[in-house]
């Protein structure tokens, strides 16, 4: 069951990660840019969390998948920064 929760959840961050990008290739907003790349990174974080959990238990995948989580949150920090100006 918790295999599902986390296809679905990085199902759904693909989703937001492909619709911010369609919004922004129509107004080259910057900040939907930021957004689609961190959902992007947030989608592959949980793609990461099920291959750890789900696949391969005995392998510990928590340094990707917290790299990717940063990476997100970061792009996130930094487009809403730059975005501002």
């Amino acid at each position: 069951m918790e295999g599902t929760v986390y296809l679905l959840c990085a199902a759904t961050a693909f989703a937001c990660s492909v619709l911010m990008l369609r919004g922004w290739l129509r107004t080259r907003v910057p900040l939907l840019l930021a957004v689609a790349v961190a959902f992007a990174a947030f989608a592959v974080e949980n793609a990461i969390l099920f291959a750890d959990v789900v696949l391969f238990p005995e392998i510990d995948l928590l340094l990707f998948r917290r790299s990717f989580a940063l990476l997100g949150v970061s792009t996130l920090v930094a487009g809403l920064i730059w975005g501002t100006k």
